[in-house]
């Protein structure tokens, strides 16, 4: 459901968040074959290509797109251990954050990252495994573009399991007190591993929590990408013009288990039945206005295969880096 006051996107911007959707899915639907590779039928996490855990972010589309419409390179975003939909929105190099995956030489990190700590400088763009520390990260990032006044805003994207975490109060209440150019977004997939929010949380929407903050918080429902582009260009716009940060919370769907590999015996069967493909949703509405025919959206489909394809093969051609290499770069 759109928000009552929701800011119209431009049918160019439509079309970038559909096309950045689309490929995100892409990818996450290859990356998550290729992750499967040497783990069936017996499932061993050190198997593989891609070794470790690997966190899909399929159904959690409409928040990358909707929020990082309004960014520039300039500005940062720092995502959570589920973050390549957000790291294709913001426009990190699909090539060498494939490579980081696979853990080769031309990968962002020289492949020592891996899935949940991809960094990329260029586009501000960086995310945690640990549940909620991207968080404090964003606020010190905003507190930087506040006092060397660059315009620059911060946002960190987190779930809402994060939001009961001690970080997150801490972090909110001094960009309110300093009103620095923040925005947290929560990303309401409703379970956190295979906790519900509903046992979890005192309070049904963290957005509400905004208030104890004196700063303002919007929940978008749905998974739409429309009211996160409303409620994301509000929040920007304030950010910019130095009225503080903003808490949005994004009611969105996890469209697979936590980790792949995880079977969610433990959601409800009429959960997962009701759940609805927000690329679907989008692509039907943009047909229905009459910004997509269907061959154009069965061309943006293949498009994104291609680009996807290339960088996987990019990382597979890519050499592993030397041993020598193990203990250089890093915090001891």
């Amino acid at each position: 459901m759109s928000l009552p006051n929701e800011i119209q996107p431009t049918e160019e911007e439509l079309l970038w968040m559909y096309e950045h959707m689309v490929l995100s899915r892409k990818y996450e639907e290859r990356i998550g074959k290729a992750y499967l590779e040497g783990k069936v039928p017996v499932f061993n996490m050190t198997k593989g290509p891609i070794p470790g855990e690997m966190h899909l972010s399929n159904g959690q589309e409409p928040v990358a797109v909707g929020v990082c419409a309004h960014l520039t390179d300039k500005d940062c975003i720092v995502g959570s251990h589920r973050p390549h939909h957000i790291a294709i929105a913001k426009g990190v190099d699909l090539d060498k954050m494939t490579a980081e995956i696979y853990g080769r030489e031309a990968g962002l990190s020289r492949g020592k990252g891996g899935h949940m700590h991809l960094f990329d400088p260029e586009k501000s763009f960086s995310c945690s495994g640990i549940v909620g520390q991207g968080i404090g990260l964003a606020v010190g990032q905003a507190l930087a573009a506040k006092l060397q006044g660059t315009g620059a805003v911060a946002v960190a994207v987190t779930g809402e399991g994060a939001a009961n975490q001690g970080l997150f109060h801490e972090s909110m209440n001094l960009a309110a007190l300093w009103k620095l150019p923040f925005i947290c977004i929560i990303e309401d997939n409703k379970w956190g591993v295979s906790v519900s929010k509903a046992t979890s949380t005192s309070i049904a929407r963290n957005s509400d929590r905004a208030a104890a903050y004196g700063i303002p918080g919007e929940y978008v429902e749905d998974n739409d990408v429309w009211g996160v582009y409303s409620a994301a260009k509000r929040a920007v716009e304030r950010a910019r013009n130095g009225e503080g940060p903003t808490i949005i919370e994004v009611e969105t769907i996890r469209m697979a288990g936590h980790f792949v590999g995880d079977p969610e015996t433990y959601v409800p069967k009429d959960e997962l039945a009701a759940r609805r493909d927000p690329i679907d949703v989008m692509g039907e509405r943009l047909e229905k206005e009459g910004v997509l025919k269907p061959k154009e959206r069965a061309a943006i489909a293949e498009k994104a295969e291609q680009r996807v394809e290339q960088a996987v093969e990019f990382a597979c051609d890519s050499p592993y880096p030397d041993g020598d290499e193990a203990m250089q770069n890093i915090f001891a």
